[in-house]
């Protein structure tokens, strides 16, 4: 073995490394994505949860209660209820995260000791807010009644749309955006790359194909590869872990097609943008990263700073995962969640056009 001829091929390698921007760019840039995503947008110790209060004492004691407990900064009480329906219809469209509901007799029940003396209502589709609502069942109420008291009365936490707490539940929907992510976007990015590296693209100069047509040929069989794909999820979860479809089928797969549909447009744009099948795989792996983490799949939206959550609002996962969660949980409709459904049509409206006038640019 000589070393002199090993070190040549090294310093080839480190050449070709350094021609090839994109590759370069990537092992500096994905380091420092994670990095920060994990030092400083991933925050377990979540903060500032929507939520509202149900108040059927209307006390100064009850009033004390929420002022106390919104000190906490766990949830904040932004909403005043008046009715029970109120706090169903605001849960299942996703608005709050939990309520608070103090009854009538909230005053006689702390005066006898009564446990528990009121409740804390929360989505139970997403385990973080679980967890955060049991920071509040610590709380000593009987500090109203005597304010020397030590003693903690548990508050009632009732989950709603997974009573059970089981974790299943929250997971499968949230894998079916994880999966289509993964397989979409790298698919379509890798697969017209491809074509472009076997000169099939040059071929297409030649006929009367436009770029839209172009696009959306190339795209459409990749539809059917993913409802195939969201099929067999909510097939094998429903059938293995028993999770609840409360909502429509026909809404959970429109959802789904949307979503679809935005990877597909996301992958067209990354192609456009690679030379080579690897640096579309690169590109891909460098959006899904963000894509998983800061959708409030793996980690809480609430717990978040203000810039990660306005990236967070840019990426489709994050819609998406709203609203599968919202419909197959909670049994919310579209019409519940159409604001998730139009931000997912204007994310590939956007990345399509941007594509296809490049392509247009490559054609011409």
């Amino acid at each position: 073995m000589s070393l002199r001829r090993m070190l040549s091929v090294v310093v080839k390698e480190l050449r070709q490394l350094r021609r090839d921007r994109l590759t370069f760019a990537m092992i500096i840039g994905i380091p420092t994505m994670q990095l920060i995503l994990f030092g400083f947008a991933i925050n377990l110790d979540v903060r500032h949860l929507q939520g509202a209060v149900l108040d059927e004492a209307n006390t100064a004691r009850s009033r004390e209660l929420v002022a106390e407990l919104g000190a906490s900064q766990v949830i904040e009480f932004h909403r005043r209820l008046a009715t029970p329906q109120e706090l169903d219809d605001l849960l299942r469209e996703g608005a709050i995260s939990a309520a608070l509901v103090i009854p009538a007799d909230f005053e006689t029940r702390l005066e006898r000791r009564d446990h528990p003396p009121l409740q804390v209502v929360v989505d139970g589709s997403d385990q973080v807010v679980q967890s955060a609502a049991r920071q509040l069942a610590a709380y000593p109420i009987e500090r109203l009644r005597n304010p020397l008291a030590t003693s903690v009365n548990n508050v009632e936490i009732v989950n709603f749309y997974n009573p059970e707490r089981r974790a299943p539940v929250n997971t499968v929907p949230g894998l079916v955006g994880v999966i289509l992510t993964m397989t979409m976007v790298m698919f379509t990015a890798m697969a017209l790359v491809r074509e472009r590296e076997r000169g099939n693209m040059e071929m297409l100069i030649a006929t009367p194909v436009s770029p839209w047509e172009l696009t959306v040929g190339k795209v459409l069989p990749f539809v059917g590869i993913g409802l195939v794909q969201v099929t067999v999820v909510l097939f094998l979860g429903t059938l293995i872990f028993s999770v609840p479809i409360r909502g429509h089928l026909v809404d959970v797969y429109v959802a789904a097609l949307a979503f679809i549909v935005a990877s597909l447009a996301l992958g067209v744009f990354l192609s456009t943008l690679a030379k080579s099948q690897f640096q579309a795989m690169q590109l891909a792996f460098f959006t899904f990263l963000p894509q998983i983490l800061l959708s409030g799949f793996m980690f809480p939206y609430a717990g978040m700073p203000k810039l990660a959550q306005w990236i967070s609002e840019v990426l489709p996962m994050t819609h998406f995962i709203r609203l599968i969660r919202g419909i197959m949980l909670r049994g919310a409709s579209l019409g519940d969640l159409w604001h998730e459904l139009a931000a997912l049509g204007v994310f590939s409206a956007l990345m399509l056009s941007i594509a296809v006038a490049r392509v247009s640019k490559r054609l011409d």
